[in-house]
């Protein structure tokens, strides 16, 4: 397509400028070239034969506004607008580019996500083509990479995967065609093409106050670890926001503390209050921009070091340093906070997600009924 300005005369002698937007030709039934053309009007005009100094300024601002919004949409034909892919990023190849995506991930050091990523890596290169190009993806390749997950797709253990699994890998690889789409790769947003897989209900592993209370006795290896998993149960913050958080996001208002922040998994602002105990944890302020756990790192020591000091404290549960925000959850909603509240206050999006810590709660009540020792009753 030939994106260009365009020039015409009225009767009245002013100069009309549109955009004229150039789609080649065609031969017609009856054998002649019609050519495609469109126009955008502008309604912006040129003086045809300006004399004062005033014409010749408004000449010249109406031409310069003309050649701004012809920039604009050359830009917008370089990012696909009219369903044309740019050449160059067309031809990239797409198992790079999710490649490039996973390291992005790996340096930003949160958690499991890089390793869930890394995982559908590996299982895209089982079934895409190894210098497939974007121009190559189209939606029955999309389809095709969702059989794969639903059907083929094997564990290491050469096991099918989990409901859950299937859920996370495949929602990589849209969040990958987005991506690609955003930056110009593809014309067509293929995400939006084919439903995900339904998130199935995951164990989620949480400590009942007392083991809470063995753990903030027991020894850990690691002081800022032992720090940063205790505020994480006290605040319910995740994994990547505890990381990244600075001084200049906590704020003390008189006896009152709270976090201000952005969430990495959401990307939402949020106000979080927290306990007097939870801010004697972060101790003394520092430097603004400085890390308040310093020192803090996601890898197999620290998550090795979890398992050892859950054992040192007599805790025989799997326990990951996301079991500490399951476990704030938990606690809330055992001391009375309703659902509302802490759903707001783990940053859910859905009151579905805080749902199931309040099926938790409940079978734990019915647990209680069954504690006290049967009497010896004589009526």
């Amino acid at each position: 397509m030939k994106i260009s300005l365009s020039q015409r005369k009225l009767k009245d002698g002013r100069i009309s400028l549109s955009i004229e937007f150039y789609r080649g030709s065609e031969i017609t039934e009856d054998g002649k070239r019609k050519h495609l053309r469109s126009f955008e009007n502008l309604d912006s005009y040129l003086i045809s034969d300006p004399k004062t100094a005033k014409e010749k300024k408004e000449n010249k601002e109406a031409l310069e506004f003309a050649e701004n919004v012809l920039a604009i949409r050359k830009a917008e034909y370089a990012q696909g607008r009219f369903e044309l892919k740019n050449t160059a990023k067309s031809k990239r190849v797409f198992l790079n580019f999710f490649a490039e995506l996973t390291e992005e991930k790996q340096k930003q050091d949160t958690s499991n996500n890089y390793g869930n990523w890394f995982s559908t890596l590996q299982h895209l290169k089982k079934i895409v083509p190894k210098n497939m190009t974007f121009e190559e993806i189209d939606e029955s390749f999309v389809k095709k990479v969702h059989r794969y997950f639903e059907k083929d797709a094997l564990t290491k253990s050469e096991l099918p995967l989990s409901q859950n699994s299937k859920y996370s890998y495949f929602n990589k690889f849209k969040a990958a065609l987005r991506s690609a789409f955003d930056n110009g790769y593809l014309t067509i947003n293929y995400a939006s093409k084919v439903k995900s897989f339904e998130q199935a209900e995951s164990q989620r592993e949480y400590l009942i106050f007392d083991e809470l209370q063995r753990l903030a006795k027991a020894e850990c290896k690691y002081p800022v670890l032992k720090k940063a998993f205790l505020f994480s149960c006290l605040s319910g913050l995740r994994w990547s926001d505890i990381n990244t958080l600075t001084w200049k996001e906590v704020r003390d208002e008189g006896d009152v503390s709270r976090v201000n922040f952005r969430q990495e998994k959401t990307d939402g602002v949020e106000y979080l209050y927290i306990s007097k105990q939870a801010r004697e944890l972060l101790g003394e302020r520092q430097d603004p921009k400085e890390r308040v756990f310093k020192g803090l790192k996601y890898g197999m020591t620290y998550n090795t070091e979890i398992i050892r000091w859950c054992n040192r404290a007599a805790v025989p549960k799997h326990i990951t340093f996301h079991s500490a925000r399951h476990t704030n959850a938990v606690l809330l909603l055992e001391n009375g906070a309703d659902i509302y509240t802490v759903s707001k206050r783990l940053g859910h999006r859905e009151l579905r997600t805080t749902q199931i810590y309040a099926k938790i709660v409940d079978s734990k009540m019915k647990e209680a009924a069954e504690i006290i020792p049967e009497l010896n009753i004589e009526l």
